[in-house]
């Protein structure tokens, strides 16, 4: 979900060579210096992995328990803590955190409407995730595996040249959008999982009622 900074290597980690500051080489060189690229850290895959397991496990329906509700806000709010210190403003950043955050949201919606919710006679909440259901969720989150493995092998000099011409003036950029991605598909999607168990909850609530006034 979240992720360490590194710096590019084209132009930063080398020190050999002189490039003029007008350049292509120099521009990119400079875009490279003031870009860092997002590492998954061995705790990221873990809680990426976490919050996977959760939609998996709601293959087979089970509960809306707490531990459905509490453990990715969790998650969520240890990221936050540990993540999200200032929101970049400057250049187009603003923009790219925008548009990753609403990704996450329509991906949280598509999760969370695709999803069965319904009461047993108990009157427990029970949710089935359906493949569509688990493919939007894991969509959100293997897109930010495969971004990381991206930067990671190489694609760090195309993200610093990519920066530069759509005006993304740092990584901050780039890990904030990727988070809040993340925070938009967890929250919405546990958002309407809990309002759609409330109203089940409700309409079994009701039924009683009915069927006596129908006698």
């Amino acid at each position: 979900m979240c992720f360490r900074h590194r710096q590019l290597k084209n132009g930063v980690e080398r020190t050999g060579g002189r490039f003029h500051p007008g350049s292509t080489r120099g521009l990119i060189r400079r875009a490279a210096e003031a870009t860092t690229v997002m590492v998954m850290t061995i705790t990221d895959y873990i809680l990426d992995i976490t919050l996977i397991a959760i939609v998996f496990r709601q293959l087979r329906e089970s509960r809306l328990g707490w531990h459905a509700i509490a453990i990715p806000l969790a998650v969520c709010g240890y990221v936050g803590v540990h993540y999200l210190h200032s929101m970049p403003t400057a250049g187009n950043d603003l923009a790219l955190v925008a548009l990753f955050t609403g990704i996450g949201v329509v991906l949280g919606l598509v999760s969370a409407l695709t999803t069965r919710v319904r009461r047993n006679a108990e009157g427990h909440a029970l949710v089935k995730a359906g493949w569509v259901a688990a493919g939007a969720w894991v969509l959100g989150m293997g897109f930010r595996f495969g971004f990381s493995l991206w930067t990671s092998h190489g694609g760090d000099a195309s993200l610093a040249r990519f920066s530069m011409r759509h005006d993304i003036t740092s990584g901050a950029a780039w890990t904030d959008a990727l988070v809040l991605m993340a925070f938009g598909e967890v929250f919405v999607r546990t958002a309407i999982l809990v309002l759609r168990a409330h109203r089940a909850s409700s309409v079994a609530a009701a039924e009683p009622q009915r069927a006596l006034a129908a006698a």
